[in-house]
C-alpha cells in the first residue's frame, strides 16, 4: 500500500475557518487581519488585553545532533499539541516560517509531516504572508541607502572598505557570497566588496523575531552598525536615517501569524532564524501570546540542542522573560546508528551495537539541558524499521540519565500517536525546575564563547583567527562587550566539523569571525567552515517541484 506524501495528506485536509480557530484562544474576528479565510495576523491590541493573564506552561521541544536520516522536531512539535489537545489541555504551540532556501533546495519546507502538519502547507512553505519579502526588503532598503550615502557626498566619512551590512536574498545562491558592486562609472556608484547573506541570517530578521513590539523593533533597527569611519567610528542605520522606513516595511511582517494543524489545533508561525547561523528561534511576541492564550504552549527551537536550544535558553528567554518548564529532546533509532557509525542505506538493519555507540550524542543533549535545570522528557520518533530491542536499549540509556522516555508515532497517527509523550510532558512540567541561563552577560565576549564552547560543545577550548581577534578588538573599543553571544556553528555535529559526528573529544573550536549584532543584542561568533549563505545541492529540491494547469502544487515536501 502506498504512503501518502505530505503534501498529498496537507491538500486533502478539511480546514477550518481561522476565525474558528483563533476562536478557540479566545481571539476574536476584530482582533484579527485575515489573509484569506485559512490565514491571519495577529493584532497587537490581543497583547495588551491579555498580557496581565496567567502564564501557561512552556515547552520547548529540541533534538539530537541532526543526520540525514532524519529527526522530525517539527513533526513532533505539531503532534505534541494536538495530543495535549486530545487529553483535554487548552494547547497551542508556535514555529518557525519556512525560508525559501531550504524548501527548493535539500531540506524541505518546515511545515511538520505526515498527520502532524500545519495547513495550508503550500502557502507555509512558500510566500505565506509575505513576512520574509518584508524582512529582505527593509534589509536591502538599509543597503541601498548606505551606498547611496556614499555616493550623494558621503557627509558621516564612511570607509567604503569597512561597510559590514550586506544583501540579502531568501534563496540559496553561492555565486552571490562575494561580489563587487558600484561598477560601470561614476553614476553607478562606487567600486567596492560586498556579498548577500540569505534572508533568515539578516539583523533585521533576528530583531523582529526579539523585538516586543513596533516601536521596539525601530528602536532596535537605529541600533544596528552598518559599517565604520574612516578614523574607525560605528556608523548606525539610525544616522543614515533609515530606521524609520524600514520599520515602515514591516509594520505587518511584525505581527504574529495564525493557522492550523490537521487537527484544526491553533498554531502561530512567526520569524524563521536558522539555528545554524542566527538564533534559530521563532518570535517572543509569538510566544508570550502562546502562554498566555494556554494552559500548555510548545515551542520549537532550531537543529540539536545545542545550536537552537542553547540560543533559546541563553538568549530568547532572558530577552523575553520566559521561564520553560520542560524540554522534549526528540531522537530516532536511525538517526543514533548513524551516530554510531552505520551509513544512511544501513539503518533497516537491526544494529544495536551501532546503536550503543551511537548513544553518547544523545546522552550529551540530555546533560546540557538539565544542566540549564529543566526536566527533560526524551521523544522517540518511531520508523517501521525500529526493533523492539533497539527501542528498549534506547529507553534503558535514558533511564539511567534521569530522562522520562516515550514514544512517539505522531507522523502516522497525528494527536493520537502523541499522547504517551503529552502525558508524559504534562508531568515533566509538574515537577521542579531551576532554569537559570548558562553564562552570566557581564563576561567578557571570549568567557562566553568558551562557556558555550566547552559546556554545550565539549570542546577542550577555543581558538580566535587574526580576524576574530581583531573583530573583538573592535567591539570592545564600542562598549558592546556586554551582548549575549550567538554561535554560527554547522549543524551535523557538536564540534565546528561536521565530520564528527557522535560526542567528539579532544577537540578546539575556531572563530573564525565575530559579527556585531548590535540592534539584536548579540554578537554571532562563525566557526569552522559555516556559511552564511548556502548553496544549492546537486540536485535540489527545486528540480522536482511543480504545478498543472488546475494550480496544484506537487514534490514540495
Amino acid at each position: 500500500m502506498r504512503v501518502p506524501s505530505d503534501i498529498e495528506i496537507a491538500q486533502s485536509a478539511k480546514l477550518q475557518p481561522i476565525v474558528e480557530i483563533a476562536s478557540k484562544l479566545g481571539i476574536g474576528e476584530d482582533e484579527l487581519e485575515l489573509y484569506g479565510k485559512y490565514k491571519a495576523k495577529v493584532s497587537p491590541k490581543v497583547w495588551q488585553r491579555v498580557k496581565d493573564n496567567k502564564d501557561g506552561k512552556l515547552i520547548l521541544v529540541t533534538a539530537i545532533t541532526p543526520t540525514p536520516a532524519g529527526e522530525g522536531k517539527t513533526t513532533t512539535t505539531v503532534g505534541l499539541a494536538q495530543a495535549l489537545s486530545r487529553i483535554g489541555k487548552k494547547a497551542c504551540f508556535a514555529i518557525r516560517e519556512p525560508s525559501l532556501g531550504p524548501s527548493f533546495g535539500v531540506k524541505g519546507g518546515a511545515a511538520g509531516g505526515g498527520y502532524s502538519q500545519v495547513i495550508p502547507m503550500e502557502d507555509i512553505n512558500l510566500h505565506f504572508t509575505g513576512d520574509l519579502h518584508a524582512i529582505t526588503t527593509a534589509h536591502n532598503l538599509i543597503s541601498a541607502m548606505v551606498d547611496n550615502h556614499i555616493q550623494q557626498g558621503n557627509e558621516l566619512n564612511l570607509d567604503p572598505r569597512r561597510i559590514t551590512w550586506r544583501r540579502v536574498m531568501d534563496l540559496n545562491e553561492r555565486a552571490l557570497r562575494s561580489i563587487i558592486i558600484g561598477l560601470g562609472g561614476k553614476a553607478n556608484g562606487v567600486p567596492r566588496e560586498s556579498g548577500f547573506d540569505i534572508t533568515v541570517a539578516s539583523e533585521i530578521m533576528a530583531i523582529l523575531c526579539l523585538a516586543t513590539d513596533l516601536m521596539d523593533l525601530k528602536e532596535r533597527i537605529k541600533k544596528i552598525v552598518i559599517g565604520y569611519t574612516y578614523d574607525g567610528k560605528a556608523v548606525t542605520a539610525g544616522d543614515i536615517g533609515a530606521a524609520g522606513s524600514a520599520a515602515v516595511l514591516l509594520k505587518d511582517a511584525v505581527k504574529p501569524n495564525l493557522v492550523q494543524t490537521l487537527e484544526g489545533v491553533p498554531a502561530f508561525i512567526h520569524g524563521g532564524p536558522f539555528a545554524n547561523i542566527a538564533h534559530g528561534c521563532n518570535s517572543i511576541q509569538a510566544t508570550r501570546l502562546g502562554i498566555k492564550l494556554s494552559d500548555y504552549f510548545v515551542t520549537e527551537a532550531g537543529f540539536g540542542g545545542d545550536l537552537g536550544a542553547e540560543k533559546f535558553l541563553d538568549i530568547k528567554c532572558r530577552m523575553g522573560g520566559l521561564k520553560p518548564s520542560a524540554v522534549v529532546i526528540v531522537a530516532t533509532v536511525r538517526a543514533l546508528k548513524m551516530h554510531g557509525g552505520r551509513k544512511k542505506n544501513e539503518l533497516a538493519q537491526e544494529d544495536l551495537e551501532a546503536l550503543g555507540k551511537g548513544m553518547p550524542n544523545l546522552e550529551k543533549h540530555i546533560e546540557n539541558m538539565t544542566s540549564f535545570g529543566l526536566p527533560v522528557v526524551v521523544a522517540i520518533n518511531r520508523f517501521p524499521t525500529d526493533t523492539e530491542a533497539e527501542l528498549a536499549l534506547v529507553e534503558e540509556k535514558c533511564n539511567t540519565l534521569g530522562a522520562t522516555v516515550a514514544l512517539s508515532e505522531v507522523w502516522e497517527k497525528g494527536g493520537e500517536g502523541g499522547v504517551d509523550l503529552a502525558e508524559k510532558v504534562v508531568a515533566a512540567c509538574d515537577r521542579p525546575s531551576s532554569y537559570a541561563p548558562l553564562y552570566d552577560a557581564s563576561m567578557s565576549p571570549k568567557e562566553k564563547i568558551e562557556t558555550i564552547a566547552k559546556r554545550v560543545y565539549g570542546a577542550d577550548g577555543v581558538k580566535y583567527t587574526d580576524q576574530a581577534e581583531k573583530d573583538l578588538a573592535q567591539i570592545h573599543e564600542l562598549g558592546k562587550d556586554d551582548l549575549l553571544i550567538c554561535m554560527a556553528k554547522t549543524q551535523y555535529s557538536l564540534s565546528d566539523d561536521p565530520a564528527l559526528l557522535g560526542r567528539p573529544k579532544g577537540f578546539t573550536v575556531t572563530v573564525r569571525e565575530v559579527r556585531l549584532s548590535a540592534g539584536a543584542g548579540f554578537l554571532v561568533a562563525i566557526t569552522g567552515s559555516i556559511m552564511t549563505m548556502p548553496g544549492l545541492p546537486k540536485k535540489p529540491a527545486a528540480l522536482t517541484i511543480d504545478i498543472d494547469e488546475s494550480g496544484r502544487i506537487s514534490g514540495l515536501f
